[in-house]
């Protein structure tokens, strides 16, 4: 990771695009887009081996959004960091888009795997750590998973199979931000301890006190790395809405009608 300070600032443009582009378009996911901006930032500010010159290059780390909705803030990462011009963001999820509102890896330069059905990015980055590995390569493939996501059974069934092949170029992620669309993972399918969830079905696993701190997530990912049999998770502590206090916390930040004015507030905030 570069320097911590450069990371915290780029972590706030990232958000300062996301809510821009979700404000032009008037409504989408919000609050969970926020939720993983440091993660992302910390991936994306020398963790991963990437080119945005060459986003398909064969050995190239790989990132799997499961939660596939939170697609503008993966987006404005990438136009951030190159992928393609900043002038795109403004056409998320309008007729004729690059940007659809869940990330397709055949749309947009850098997504490495389409995703939104939930559950589904999990067995896809299961599948992407273990060709990697038979192909010889030595990257390390990312996964972002929901909370609420993780209470679908396809979850675990990869969870099985990561373990059994001891995929420990995995390091997968759960944003805990405790709020799905409904209501709270608790109140509508509790989910216990994930990380020991994880833990019993062979992982790695590792608890951040606070998702959104990038000095806590990148000393997670290197012991996640250090791991050399097994699978990691790092369940990250997040609060959905994080950087737009209007919406922190908030179950109704899923997905919201953004009007020009919360943009401005909302940028005041991240001046």
């Amino acid at each position: 990771m570069q320097n911590v300070n450069e990371v915290k600032a780029f972590a706030k443009e990232i958000r300062r695009e996301t809510i821009k582009c979700i404000g032009n378009l008037g409504v989408g996911h919000i609050g969970g887009a926020l939720s993983i901006v440091d993660v992302l930032a910390v991936l994306y500010s020398g963790e991963m081996n990437i080119d945005p010159k060459d986003p398909k290059k064969d050995d190239r780390d790989m990132l799997v959004v499961s939660k596939g909705h939170a697609g503008p803030a993966v987006y404005a990462t990438l136009a951030l960091k190159g992928y393609f011009p900043m002038e795109m963001l403004d056409t998320l999820n309008k007729p004729g888009t690059r940007l659809p509102s869940h990330c397709d890896m055949n749309r947009t330069p850098g997504i490495d795997m389409t995703t939104g059905s939930l559950g589904q990015g999990a067995s896809s980055a299961m599948g992407i750590a273990c060709a990697n590995r038979l192909k010889g390569y030595e990257n390390d493939t990312y996964l972002i998973l929901g909370d609420g996501e993780i209470e679908e059974g396809q979850v675990w069934e990869a969870a099985l199979f990561a373990a059994a092949k001891k995929l420990s170029h995995l390091i997968a992620f759960v944003d805990y931000n405790k709020a799905q669309i409904d209501n709270t993972p608790e109140a509508l399918c509790a989910l216990g301890d994930v990380a020991k969830k994880f833990e019993s079905f062979g992982w790695h696993a590792q608890n951040v006190e606070d998702g959104n701190d990038v000095e806590q997530i990148a000393a997670a990912i290197a012991k996640a790395k250090a791991e050399k049999d097994r699978p990691s998770v790092i369940v990250l502590n997040t609060v959905k809405g994080k950087g737009y206090s209007k919406i922190e916390g908030s179950l109704g930040s899923h997905n919201m009608p953004v009007n020009k004015e919360m943009v401005e507030e909302a940028l005041a905030e991240l001046a």
